[in-house]
């Protein structure tokens, strides 16, 4: 029998990887070992947990994020050394093809499960070509099992994605030229039948918007969550939605009885002229004066509201990070990313400042490890690195310091109003505290908005 070990390479241990409250499981690796033939030995090594250590396999996949390459790269060489295949595949692997070639046999550019067979096939009659180009699965009607059995017990959030695709083309997100701009949707039959094996409490729906942009996809989110609720599946979830998700009260409703405890919401900027420069049209079309409104809507509901900002976009002032802080301490926000502009592989931002030469970083691959959401990787407009450090420091240090911290738990204790959901917002909070106290700048900058004025 052939093995196949599949690894999830971590470098760097920080963020969200801190904690096993904001971690989640690599579903993807899950569908490779669902459409893996049966003859083969499958294995899931997950650095999440363990450290990975050389051990003997036929054949090698790895995936891996942009702020994990480097480290993906590390273990490739590993095995190239000792003549063992090696083919990679994900996001960043997809975005620069020609880069990861550089360690690996062969790269899968693309959605894996229908070229798959194919890579298997001409492994085994050695043939394997140096690029393979997935093609764009049918949700609807492809219903593949990913194979939990393989992934590591002890994740708390257990992964479940039902679309794949996005009809937007914020500047920062490279996902529609990952997945296309098709929203492709799983029916919602597959989706329960799929929910209902699962064993454990909590889910995390990884779509990156469940809910949808079209009147169709909310009826198909409603009669998902519908079905949740009619099959007394009994399971707390979380997340990832658009802004306007707010608008329909009757879906976040029925989200909220079938389950739902908190909604990942890209807010991205209280600046309306920021947010024409991402191209972010559905932020625009809600305006940032009803951010609020949003967050009361899901808080009526009992849901509670992980919100995500990005600092270090061209032109922003200090004035502007203290509105900022002072609208996230009083927005009842539950739980707040703060993220440093990063342009990654793929995206329109990094095509732009590459083009206009403001990269600071680009000895790659040894720099994509700064490529993580926490680094000032490019040159902004009126803005020095500094600034953005200081900024960064200065909101995490109002959200989590005494007296604002505090009004803000107790503020999402009185908003959400459910004690299991406040208590999830609550452990994203300290993940989120724990992330800051552990970057690499928050003892090196202050934390005062005058050390930029002086």
């Amino acid at each position: 029998m052939k093995k196949l070990l599949l690894i999830n390479p971590i470098g760097r241990r920080s963020g969200y990887l801190l904690s096993k409250s904001s971690t989640f499981e690599p579903l993807g690796l899950a569908y490779v070992a669902a459409v893996t033939p049966s003859n083969w030995e499958v294995k899931i090594a997950d650095e999440n947990f363990d450290k990975f250590e050389f051990e003997e396999t036929d054949l090698v996949g790895i995936t891996a994020f942009t702020s994990n390459i480097t480290r993906a790269y590390e273990i490739a060489q590993m095995y190239r050394k000792r003549e063992i295949q090696v083919i990679m595949g994900g996001i960043h692997v997809s975005m620069l093809p020609d880069e990861a070639l550089q360690y690996a046999n062969a790269v899968v550019v693309g959605e894996v499960e229908g070229i798959w067979e194919r890579v298997i096939s001409d492994f085994l009659n050695n043939r394997l070509s140096s690029k393979y180009v997935g093609p764009r699965i049918d949700l609807d009607q492809c219903n593949i099992a990913p194979r939990r059995d393989l992934l590591h017990p002890n994740y708390i959030w257990h992964s479940i994605q039902t679309s794949r695709g996005c009809p937007f083309n914020c500047n920062f997100c490279s996902v529609s030229r990952y997945l296309g701009k098709e929203y492709r949707q799983r029916r919602p039959k597959d989706v329960l039948d799929e929910l209902i094996e699962f064993r454990g409490e909590y889910i995390a729906f990884l779509d990156d918007n469940l809910i949808g942009y079209s009147s169709e996809s909310k009826r198909r989110a409603m009669e998902l969550f519908k079905g949740m609720i009619q099959r007394g599946l009994n399971k707390k979830w979380w997340m990832q939605t658009s802004i306007n998700a707010a608008d329909d009260e009757q879906l976040v409703e029925l989200a909220a009885k079938a389950g739902c405890m908190t909604a990942f919401v890209g807010f991205e900027t209280i600046s309306q002229g920021t947010l024409k420069d991402m191209r972010k049209g559905v932020n625009l079309r809600v305006g940032v004066e009803n951010y609020k409104k949003v967050v009361d809507t899901f808080h009526k509901y009992g849901i509670g509201v992980f919100g995500a900002f990005i600092i270090g976009n061209d032109f922003e002032s200090p004035a502007y990070y203290k509105e900022l802080a002072d609208f996230l301490v009083h927005s009842g926000i539950d739980s707040v990313q703060i993220a440093i502009l990063t342009p990654l592989p793929g995206t329109t931002l990094m095509e732009q400042l590459q083009k206009e030469n403001r990269l600071i970083y680009q000895d790659f691959p040894n720099d994509w490890d700064k490529y993580r959401l926490s680094y000032v990787v490019h040159q902004p407009k009126a803005l020095e690195a500094e600034t953005i450090y200081i900024a960064d420091n200065y909101i995490k240090n109002r959200l989590y310091s005494f007296p604002t911290y505090p009004y803000r738990i107790l503020k999402s204790l009185y908003g959400l109003k459910d004690p299991t959901n406040f208590c999830a917002n609550y452990k994203f909070n300290k993940a989120l505290k724990k992330s800051w106290q552990n970057s690499h700048y928050y003892k090196e900058y202050p934390s005062s908005l005058d050390a930029i004025d002086s």
